[in-house]
């Protein structure tokens, strides 16, 4: 690996490609611990509907940012972004390599890129305000709005997407112009780590396939229990923690907005799409490492094959 910057190691790819389990492969390999870049394994108690990884399976492997708050708060990247910084400078201490694992691209973003989040704090009035509007006229209304602001920023992002909707709006109105063009300059800043940069691939149609079939997994171990305990911790709709695939519609169906096959249906639907918006996003970043699937099938083989490259 070059230079004399910290090394990292990052493993991305879309919802059920294996990415813990290749995370923990290199980390085996190549003296290193995992930090976890996934939006919803930093909740506790919520394990069934973020595929959280297990004691099991993490294999001895030290893993980070996995089980840090309770699902009553709030969690936002640059909250992610401190964390990690963080929990690098522990792993470097120990003479080890960080792996960084998940699929929230712009968290992985806001560490590689040290993303910089100060422009403008949150205004929470507006936010209350543009919360009001989709709730009030749905989240297509919401991202009209946006639309009018920034057309990129609304081709990148869906209208359910309605948190990153209405930050890409407070940021547009804060900073008189739009957040695809602060991205943009963000994304061409120079790493301050020595990476490299491994994306699962494979076959759009295989992925989805995963997923249905994961989904159902889900639904066999308990979701819904798991979503009914959350509502009796005081878990509602608006939390952060409520707005992850999985947890979202099971809620609805909870509430009697419809019924559980429905609510199946649409966890399927949206993870679908969450793995498309993830496989957009991947396909912008620079200096990637593909390892497909249809070639180094398990996380085995895929480890042996990236470890040589490193």
């Amino acid at each position: 690996m070059r230079d004399k910057k910290p090394k990292i190691i990052i493993v991305a790819g879309p919802t059920g490609s294996g990415k813990s389990d290749l995370g923990v492969e290199l980390s085996l390999r190549l003296n290193g611990e995992v930090i976890s870049a996934d939006s919803m394994q930093v909740y506790r108690h919520m394990d069934i509907g973020t595929a959280k990884i297990t004691a099991e399976e993490m294999r001895g492997v030290p893993h980070h940012l996995i089980d840090i708050i309770e699902p009553t708060e709030p969690f936002h990247v640059y909250d992610f972004q401190s964390r990690a910084k963080a929990a690098c400078e522990e792993i470097y201490s120990r003479g080890r390599i960080p792996i960084v694992v998940g699929g929230t691209g712009f968290y992985i973003q806001a560490l590689l890129y040290d993303v910089d989040f100060t422009s403008g704090g949150e205004d929470a009035e507006l936010r209350q305000k543009l919360q009001s509007v989709a709730d009030e006229q749905g989240p297509e209304a919401l991202h009209g709005l946006l639309k009018g602001l920034d057309p990129e920023a609304a081709a990148e992002l869906h209208p359910n997407n309605v948190k990153r909707v209405i930050r890409a709006i407070e940021f547009a109105r804060q900073n008189g112009r739009p957040i695809s063009e602060h991205n943009r300059e963000q994304r061409e800043r120079i790493s301050p780590y020595d990476y490299r940069y491994l994306v699962i691939a494979d076959d759009r149609e295989a992925v989805y396939s995963r997923i249905d079939a994961r989904v159902d997994r889900m639904i066999e171990a308990g979701l819904e229990a798991e979503v009914r305990g959350l509502m009796n911790m005081g878990c509602t709709p608006e939390m952060t923690s409520m707005q992850g695939i999985g947890y979202k519609q099971m809620l609805s169906y909870l509430r009697g907005e419809h019924d559980p096959d429905e609510a199946i249906r649409l966890i399927k639907r949206d993870s679908r799409h969450y793995a498309k918006r993830q496989l957009t996003w991947l396909n912008r970043e620079r200096d990637l490492i593909k390892i497909d699937r249809r070639t180094y099938g398990d996380s085995v083989s895929q480890a042996e094959f990236a470890a040589g490259l490193l």
